[in-house]
């Protein structure tokens, strides 16, 4: 059976989930909803979707399978919840909210439908064989997650105010952050420094735009992760670096990474291609509707994610370590 799916949201990122949808024999997508009528019914049109710009009536005149939520963190009012209520699915793009009271009752409103957080880069390749090595035991146990986000740009106005994003530590570092939780777990405590160092004097530019933190964790583990936006122009470099007792994993990408076996006479295994993450992701929550199990990323992970950059951002502004 098709799914129907509706979207919510139809900047950047909701091109990319409707594109990936396309792809999908197993997803049509049926409606689109956004706040200009000319830009909605201009996304919507050539995608063979209906537009809308009130979500309460797409949710009612729709018969949607789906709904793939794809609004800034702020834009976040409720909708998750009443499509819960209507019993309909969900793919939420992160960070699922801004506050940890809201994503627990954004969890909790969606126990008895499908509900996944849009964290894609766990759908890559390289973060996929990776996750197999260690669980199968052959990483040893990983004692030191280190990683970088590092972009250039003004971004969206409501990017740029951190009452609407919540910075760039919650906006993008978080997916790294989130793989450091994978790998270590939730932290004992999270230390971070954070300053808008370049953006001072730029209008409605209240984020940071450099930032590093510290995690630490009960086994003695360590996580270290930096970011800015004030390096090369155009480009949005992400890498990151998981040490194992017996394997480290350097990524530049979710598909592509070498991953080393450091005991004497150890071979490197190299990935360096893979599936759309986009797509992948899409493609697991299609395969958990119909056959009624959880996403392979629950919306409970975003809540959890979300804590660590919450976290961090209290840690910068108060000057503290912030124990978990």
């Amino acid at each position: 059976m098709t799914l129907r799916v509706g979207l919510l949201g139809t900047g950047g990122i909701g091109a990319r989930h409707a594109d990936a949808v396309a792809k999908l024999d197993a997803l049509d997508l049926v409606a689109c909803c956004g706040r200009d009528p000319d830009k909605v019914r201009d996304f919507a049109a050539p995608r063979g979707a209906v537009a809308y710009t009130d979500f309460p009536s797409m949710l009612a005149r729709e018969r949607l399978d789906l709904l793939v939520v794809a609004l800034p963190p702020f834009a976040h009012d409720g909708q998750v919840e009443a499509a819960a209520r209507a019993g309909v699915n969900l793919l939420v793009e992160k960070p699922i909210a801004l506050t940890r009271a809201h994503a627990d009752a954004m969890v909790a409103a969606c126990r008895d439908v499908v509900a996944a957080c849009g964290f894609m880069y766990r759908f890559g390749a390289a973060v996929e064989r990776w996750d197999r090595l260690r669980a199968s035991g052959a990483t040893g146990r990983v004692a030191h997650f280190s990683g970088s986000f590092h972009c250039n740009a003004l971004h969206a106005p409501w990017w740029r105010d951190r009452a609407r994003s919540g910075g760039q530590m919650v906006e993008q570092l978080i997916h790294l952050v989130d793989l450091a939780r994978v790998n270590l777990g939730m932290p004992r405590s999270v230390f971070a420094s954070a300053t808008r160092f370049g953006h001072a004097d730029t209008s409605g530019y209240t984020a940071e735009d450099s930032s590093a933190l510290i995690l630490t964790y009960d086994n003695g583990a360590i996580g270290v992760l930096h970011a800015s936006n004030l390096a090369v122009p155009g480009r949005w470099t992400k890498q990151w670096q998981i040490v194992g007792e017996t394997m480290t994993g350097r990524f530049t990408d979710w598909n592509e990474a070498e991953i080393f076996d450091t005991r004497p006479g150890g071979d490197v295994e190299r990935i360096a291609t893979g599936p759309d993450p986009f797509v992948a992701q899409l493609a697991d929550i299609a395969e958990a509707i119909h056959a009624g199990r959880p996403a392979r990323i629950p919306l409970a992970d975003g809540a959890e994610s979300l804590r660590i950059v919450l976290a961090a951002r209290q840690s910068a502004e108060e000057r503290r370590e912030i124990f978990l």
